[in-house]
């Protein structure tokens, strides 16, 4: 099985639409075995600019991850379509395995 995490600012759009409610939209169209959205306290990127939107007058966007398993060729597939309709985020994949008990 494959995990993917898509990191994103939570202010990100789509058309009109946030990118995380499309995004999510996306994984419910092609049947991905489950996904959440986490939405981060505090976190930075590719600037290195600390992003801490729970402070008191901050204007920062909260950073955001989409994480999502299904079989390797699923994942694959879903995010060749992400990256059809939307260039932005940082996306990377691993390898799990599932516990069963």
């Amino acid at each position: 099985m494959l995990q993917a995490q898509i990191f994103i600012d939570k202010d990100d759009m789509h058309g009109t639409r946030p990118l995380y409610e499309y995004i999510m939209q996306l994984l419910i169209n092609n049947n991905v075995k489950g996904a959440t959205v986490y939405r981060g306290v505090m976190g930075f990127g590719i600037n290195q600019r600390m992003k801490r939107p729970d402070e008191m007058f901050s204007f920062d966007e909260p950073p955001m991850m989409i994480t999502f398993i299904d079989e390797d060729d699923k994942v694959r597939e879903v995010l060749t379509l992400l990256r059809a309709s939307y260039k932005g985020g940082f996306i990377i994949t691993h390898h799990v395995d599932q516990f069963e008990a």
